[in-house]
This record gives structure tokens, sequence and C-alpha cells, in this order.
């Protein structure tokens, strides 16, 4: 410690680690080697340093505060307050924002988990973050702490808001003109009345996939916990069922097919650790210039009114603020009733499991995502209910090289009623000028999906390699993605739309 004093760092360590060798379940050791990194600015080593010393002694105030300081200097501040929260810290001073939001200034500050003079703790500062997400009218948001000079930290909203058709700025005009590549456009509306009541729609003029979408969204009760969501869904969709979306590949089957759909649900955005859905839909199908083929039978070509009970649950499995790293899980159920002739009925059951790692100690250079989903359809239910892995605008179970449309027709991905799905893939930042973000990575898809019927499914597990760029410009991003089928050698090149 004395040579540590008059900075002679090097024999300061060695004289520690020494030490440390003939008592190694001395906490002071390890802790005296962590301000010694600190001072030779190796951060990455004085948290090693730190963790080593609270693995001897977990409730050390002073080797807590230490180690919380310095996460909170890397900005990691969800590592920070796991910290401090151990040694009964931190303080909140005030709570602000800047700019100062349009939306209700008694609606944000229930989106707020903590108050000022209170200590802040961790479950409180997530689901802080979870409630501003859940308001829809922050699409870029930064929730940060700010030491003062008493030890106690200031906690500053500093956000990019959504108001009426936007922002007036390009970025909105943008957005809602992102889809016109592929006949579509999303015109918005946000935090009407101040009150963050949202709309958002879709109209896709298609001739082969007509949609028009609309959905309003509000808090219920005027409180940021929960959210209610009203929406409709129109489609005039022509399919044609193909084994493939290149080369040969005969036509199976095919229709045209019109559907309506009206839904309400209830959404929780109340914690940082789970989170819920509860909803019904009533809808109505009926199919034309039908050519069944020996694929469709009648039960998935059933024409009528349905009616629909969904419910979903997520949550924070394991979350390790030191590394950055999240393994979360979902689950989700319906129950349907198709009144067609005869009556049918059928219910779906899903499941997933994701983890999310951001390896820098800061920003998102190399973040890494692993998803696993499965899900099964038990009864009769009709076509458009079936799961498709493949890369369509209206499906959310990518295959990055089995395109689900040929000729601008659906139908030419693998569907069926059980699926397993993994996507794996890591983006690394290549260019950045704060208005222009691209990253380039790899992906790895592995699926297969399974019906009784024996044209449809994959008949074979599927692995899908290849690469995926995003581009993100003024609050509007991009993804242009290349995939190859490790089966056939087919090759896919595919744009979408990033969120």
């Amino acid at each position: 410690m004395a040579l540590a004093q008059e900075g002679r760092w090097a024999a300061a360590e060695s004289a520690l680690e020494r030490g440390w060798r003939l008592a190694p379940r001395e906490e002071r050791f390890p802790l005296e080697l962590a301000g010694v990194a600190f001072k030779q600015k190796k951060n990455a080593l004085a948290e090693r340093r730190l963790h080593q010393a609270l693995r001897l002694a977990p409730h050390d105030d002073y080797a807590n505060q230490f180690l919380a300081t310095l996460y909170f200097l890397d900005g990691n501040f969800e590592a920070a307050l796991k910290y401090w929260n151990r040694a009964g810290k931190p303080q909140i001073g005030a709570v602000r924002a800047t700019p100062v939001p349009r939306v209700s200034p008694a609606l944000l500050d229930h989106a707020f988990a903590f108050a000022p003079a209170s200590t802040l703790l961790l479950p409180q500062y997530l689901a802080t973050e979870t409630r501003l997400r859940g308001l829809g009218i922050f699409p870029e948001f930064q929730l940060e702490l700010d030491m003062q000079a008493d030890g106690s930290l200031n906690a500053t909203l500093r956000a990019r808001e959504l108001d009426g058709l936007g922002g007036a700025g390009w970025g909105d005009v943008l957005l809602a003109l992102r889809g016109l590549p592929f006949q579509a456009v999303e015109p918005g509306l946000w935090n009407l009345r101040r009150e963050a009541v949202n709309v958002d729609s879709m109209l896709r003029w298609d001739a082969e996939k007509r949609r028009a979408f609309g959905r309003v969204s509000g808090p219920w009760e005027g409180k940021a916990r929960y959210r209610w969501e009203a929406g409709a869904d129109l489609r005039n969709e022509n399919w044609a069922l193909r084994d493939s979306f290149t080369g040969p590949a005969p036509l199976l089957a095919s229709f045209n097919m019109r559907t309506e759909k009206g839904g309400f649900d209830l959404v929780s955005f109340a914690g940082g650790r789970m989170g819920w859905r509860l909803g019904a839909e009533v809808s109505h199908r009926d199919f034309r210039n039908v050519e069944a083929g020996t694929v469709l039978t009648p039960q998935m070509l059933a024409s009528g009114v349905a009616l629909k009970q969904q419910g979903q649950l997520t949550g924070v499995l394991w979350r390790v603020p030191e590394h950055r790293f999240i393994l979360s899980a979902g689950a989700e159920a319906e129950t349907a009733r198709l009144w067609a002739r005869p009556a049918q009925t059928f219910e779906k059951a899903a499941g997933s499991l994701c983890w999310q790692w951001l390896p820098q100690r800061q920003g998102n250079d190399y973040e890494t995502r692993q998803q696993i989903r499965w899900g099964r359809i038990f009864g009769q239910a009709p076509l458009d209910e079936l799961y498709i892995l493949g890369l369509e605008r209206d499906n959310d179970l990518p295959m990055h090289a089995h395109i689900g449309t040929r000729d601008g027709r659906k139908g030419s991905a693998p569907l069926g009623r059980e699926y397993f799905l993994e996507n794996a893939e890591m983006d690394k930042n290549i260019y950045s000028n704060g208005l222009v973000q691209v990253q380039l990575g790899p992906l790895l898809d592995i699926g297969r999906i399974a019906d009784p019927g024996a044209a449809l499914g994959s008949q074979q597990w599927l692995f899908d390699t290849g690469a995926q760029l995003k581009v993100r410009a003024l609050g509007v991003g991009l993804v242009f993605s290349y995939g190859r089928d490790l089966r056939t050698g087919n090759n896919a090149f595919y744009a979408e739309g990033l969120n």
C-alpha cells in the first residue's frame, strides 16, 4: 500500500499478489489490487479483482460501491444499480426529462417507478424502461443517471418523442413511406390529446396480397402500467401453393382468400421482469376460385365466422448485467371456434427461449442473439392459421433461404401444424456518423415444420445460413439479407423494413 501511495504501481501490484498467495482468503488483497488497476486506468482488470474480493466478502460495502462506480463509468447503469443496491444506495435526487415531452406530465410521472428522495432499486429502473417503451411514443430514449456532488443520482430521460404525425421531420415522413418499395404505406398518429393514444396503420395495394390494417392503443385508465389495443385487419390474397420459391415447382393448389378480423387486447407493462397480454378476436374468412388439388382439405378451406381467445406470457429468466446478458422466455395459447359447416375448433400453443449478449463493455458492437421457438396446432384449423417457415412480410417465422412468395403470391414456403425454429445472428458495426448506422453480420437458421398432410410441411430439417446488412437513418431501418439453403443450394436475397 505504501508503494501504491508513491505511485510505484508495478511494485505495489507485485507485493500485493505475493501477500494474496500467502493469504488467499483475505479479501483485502484483491480489493487493493483493484485500486491499483483503477489508478492505472485498467478498469476491466479492476472489475475482475473486485468480483474476486466479493466472492470472499459478498457484503463488503466498500467493494460493492467501488464496483458499482466502475460500471457507472462504463455507462452500464443496470450493473451499477445491482451493486449499489447491496450497499443500500443510491439516493435519487431529481427526476426530469429533456427536452420536456409533450405527453401529459401525470402520465409520464406514472411511467417512473421511482421518485425523488428514495433509494433507486434495479427492478424500479427496469420497470421504468418497460413502461416508457410501452407508451409507444418514444422510439429512441435513454434513461440516464448523473452523479451529484453529494453522492446522489439525478435521473434524466432523453428521448425522441412522436407527436401528432410524428415530429414533422424527414424521419417521420420516411417512416410512413418506408413501405413504398413494397407497394405499401404506413401512416400513423401519436400521442393524441397528449395521452399517449396512438394510431398505426398499413395500406398495401399489391394486386396479389391487398391488405388494410389499423390499430388504436392507449393507456388503461390513464396509467402507464397497462395499455389497451383495438384493431382491424382486412385482407384479399391470392395463394399458390408450391414446394419452392425458385426453380421447377409445380402448382399444388391455388385459391383466393378474403379475411376480416377485429380484436381487442389488454397488455401489461407493469414490471421489467414479466409481462402479459390477453385478448379476443372475431374474424370472418371465405375462399374463392379454389383449385384444391390433393393438398387442401375441406377443413383447411372452412369459411365462416370465428371467435378466438388468446393469452401470452413473457418473462426474463436470467439477467447478468455485468456481462450484458439476458435470457428470456415466452409462452402463448389460443383457442378458437369456427362456425363453418360443420363447425370446428382448434387450439394453438407456442413457446420461445431467447438470449441476447452485448460482449463489449460499451455500445452494441458484436451484438449476438439466438431465439428458439416451437408451436403446435391441435384440432382442425383453417389454412391461414397454419405456421409458415420463411421470409414474408406478414410472417414472423423467418428462414432466410426460403421466401414465402413466388410471383407475388403466398404459398411457396413450408407450412404446417407443428414447427421448431432456431434463429441466430450477430451484428458488427461497420459505419456510424450519428445519423446513419450500418451493421453487417452472419446468420444461421435451423427449422422443421410438420403436417399430417403429406404435401405440406418441410419433410426434413432445414438449414439456412447467410448474412444480413442493416441500415438505419433518421429513425428508419431496412434490412437486406442473403440466405443459402444448405440442403438444396438455393440462394435467396430479400429486403424488408427494420423495426
